[in-house]
């Protein structure tokens, strides 16, 4: 599709991708958004039918397994340098995004129905498993380097750990011994090493390396001397532990350098979905749908919202109007005339941000009865588009544009143009737009214009493939009604509008003796029909509202028949039953007056058996439909009551688990105790306890973690 630059700011497209901007996770996706054009019509369409599919997951229970995201481009591109090493985040990355698709390809298939077009772009795709589990091989869920991820990294955490534990104990040693020249402070920590806070009288008498002195110089802080060997011991091993995890992280790296081309497609994969994302997140915000796209030219919408003026009019709380238009090879141009500030404008921006919109891939704010094709050409013309840097009038600025307009004119081509032929004499200027038209009629272009020349009006009532349309005004407060009516021209309300701001009458009547009597009466026809048809439009709606009354009502006399029905059939029931018991009884009392008339005992009591064996196996049929209908309730009930019973079991001794915990966490829980994360292999001091919150000091810094989380060292 071809569209200038300057079309696209007319029409607001820039604009519009900015609202969707902010729905990305990545920046590059963003990037993405702000470079989205018009596509050919089966890719166009193919996008359209994916972020239709991923809008139905925010509105149904399928949610798509889809997170935020960091992107590996850079990853992807230093991975494969020779001896490279990737950091640790790198490396967390690159999980997460293959994560992200092997997820993708497991849920799509399980709903092909649902996302066929979404499952069609990620089932070529090849997962690799094997990069997860070698990057869970050497990192734990804190983007930590295990212990297990090589035997020498093990043995030297395990000797690094009983050097810390032999620095605690000689410390703690000699915090006891000095207790009697150390300062109230007692410790500190320095360079990630724990120091006695030494009154500086007192130095000589501490046996130990001085790592500095207070601002004030009356604390001396000494590293005890029993502690320094163990120190050392740590440094060294600390120091083989770094070469060591470096050695680890290269092999890896060479490792996942092997999937180099496989990540890439997933970094695409997920670029691309996390922009179908984006543009669904933006379609549910706007109530946008997909409309029937046409391979002929139709073009048929319904309900259609500007989708800028829908979101401004939204925050501000206020009513925006929707327009319903048709263009078709048999009704290729629509002329709007009517006065200014009625909406002209505003409905030649929807069409064409709409169009731009479906064929870019986005959803529209249309009803979903709404039909649209694709044009191989969108030109415009709104607004005032005067060029101070080349010194170019309005008028001459339109005529350039106008120029460009009729060299590329086709019959696949959209033209909006707005206050067709202004800017010049009017006489001459209408004369020269009626030229325009003719010529863009015989091109076969589609075309929407606004005007308020009558000529134009008149021209098009001729043309039995064009059709004027007016935006409805009340002639009465001459306030816009802001719907679009087609099949007749508008007033401009000239005079009118004249007079209610204020302009004084003599001078409305001058001016009217001055116009051509036909052109007056011209407007004044017009503005009677605008007016009849709003009328009309009025009865068409109190019909309307009427018909659906009616729905209404209608709708409540077949619930009440359906509830009369029923009682019918209930009633039908209980007249079967007492008819039933009549007849036993009536059959009851022939037995009664056969005996006592001297029939035979023997034939009464035959008769009575035969009759009781009947309704033996009438009641055992319906004895055992309720007994299976009760076996069946009384099995579920007896499953539910295991259930439960093995559910208490269960929750009964997770507390007496958690209770015997907490009662030896409260052993060892106090200030002082050298703890660690859950997980985690850096180790810190405990310095204060408040309820369940623990602060422990790093050296370097301090952090605030629940004592749940916390593990003795």
């Amino acid at each position: 599709m071809k569209i200038q630059p300057e079309d696209l700011q007319e029409l607001e497209f820039p604009a519009l991708l900015e609202e969707i901007i902010p729905f990305a996770f990545s920046h590059k996706t963003a990037e993405r958004i702000a470079q989205l054009r018009p596509l050919p019509i089966d890719e166009a369409e193919l996008e359209l039918k994916k972020t239709a599919e991923f809008l139905t997951s925010f509105e149904s229970a399928n949610a798509i397994p889809f997170s935020e995201y960091e992107d590996i481009e850079t990853e992807l591109k230093r991975m494969c340098i020779e001896n490279y090493r990737l950091d640790n985040p790198s490396f967390v990355k690159i999980k997460n995004i293959t994560e992200q698709v092997g997820r993708l390809k497991k849920f799509f298939p399980t709903l092909s129905e649902t996302f066929p077009h979404l499952l069609e772009e990620v089932q070529d795709i090849v997962f690799h498993k094997e990069i997860i589990d070698k990057i869970d091989g050497v990192f734990n869920r804190f983007g930590e380097v295990k212990s297990d991820a090589s035997a020498h990294l093990k043995l030297l955490r395990t000797e690094i750990q009983h050097a810390k534990k032999s620095i605690q104990e000689n410390f703690n040693r000699a915090l006891t011994t000095y207790a009697d020249v150390l300062e109230d402070i007692r410790e500190t920590i320095i360079d990630d090493q724990r120091v006695m806070a030494v009154k500086s009288g007192f130095k000589k008498r501490v046996a130990g390396r001085v790592l500095g002195v207070s601002k004030t110089g009356s604390i001396t802080y000494i590293q005890p001397e029993s502690v320094l060997k163990h120190q050392f011991k740590l440094r060294e091993n600390e120091e083989e532990e770094q070469k060591e995890i470096d050695r680890i992280l290269r092999q890896l790296t060479a490792e996942i350098a092997e999937y180099q081309p496989s990540l890439e497609i997933y970094q695409n994969y997920i670029f691309h979905l996390d922009l179908t994302r984006a543009k669904a997140k933006f379609a549910e915000k706007i109530h946008a749908v997909l409309p029937k796209i046409n391979r002929h030219k139709t073009l048929r919408l319904k309900a259609a919202y500007h989708p800028l003026l829908w979101l401004q009019n939204k925050a501000e709380n206020k009513q925006i109007f929707p327009q319903t238009l048709t263009l078709t090879e048999h009704n290729r141009i629509i002329c709007i005339s009517g006065p200014n500030a009625g909406g002209k404008s505003i409905t030649l921006k929807t069409v064409g941000l709409l169009q731009l919109m479906i064929q870019s891939g986005i959803l529209v704010p249309v009803h979903p009865k709404s039909e649209m094709f694709f044009f191989d050409n969108i030109m415009t013309d709104i607004g005032d588009n005067q060029s101070i840097e080349n010194h170019l009038s309005t008028y001459s600025s339109r005529l350039k544009k106008m120029a460009k307009i009729i060299r590329n004119a086709d019959d696949k081509t959209l033209l909006l143009i707005d206050e067709f032929g202004t800017g010049s004499d009017p006489e001459l200027g209408g004369a020269l737009a009626e030229s325009f038209l003719e010529f863009f009629y015989e091109k076969k272009s589609f075309a929407i214009i606004t005007t308020h020349y009558t000529n134009i009006k008149l021209v098009i009532e001729q043309l039995p493939n064009a059709t004027n349309a007016a935006m409805l005004f009340d002639e009465n407060t001459l306030e816009p009604l802001y719907k679009l009516e087609i099949g007749q021209a508008g007033s401009s309300f000239t005079f009118e509008v004249a007079e209610k701001n204020k302009i004084p009458r003599f001078i409305i009547h001058s001016a009217k003796k001055k116009v051509e009597k036909d052109v007056v009466n011209l407007d004044k026809t017009i503005v009677k029909l605008q007016q009849e048809k709003f009328e009309v439009e009025k009865l068409k709606s109190n019909l309307s509202e009427q018909k659906e009354s009616v729905e209404d009502k209608r709708e409540n006399l077949q619930k009440l028949n359906q509830q009369l029905e029923q009682k019918l059939f209930n009633f039908q029931k209980l007249y079967e039953e007492e008819h039933r018991k009549l007849q036993f009884g009536n059959k009851i009392e022939a037995f009664i007056d056969g005996y006592v008339k001297g029939k035979s005992r023997k034939n009464i009591v035959r008769d009575f058996v035969k009759l009781l064996e009947q309704e033996k196996y009438r009641k055992l049929g319906t004895d055992k439909d309720e007994s299976k209908r009760l076996q069946v309730v009384k099995r579920k009930i007896t499953q539910q009551l295991k259930r439960q019973e093995v559910i208490e079991k269960i929750t009964e001794t997770n507390e007496k688990l958690e209770e015997k915990r907490q009662q030896e966490r409260a052993v060892w829980l106090k200030v002082g105790q050298r703890v660690r994360i859950t997980g985690s292999t850096s180790v810190g001091t405990i310095e204060k306890i408040s309820k369940n919150k623990a602060v422990i000091n790093y050296g370097a810094f301090k952090t605030t973690i629940s004592t749940d989380e916390l593990e003795r060292i």
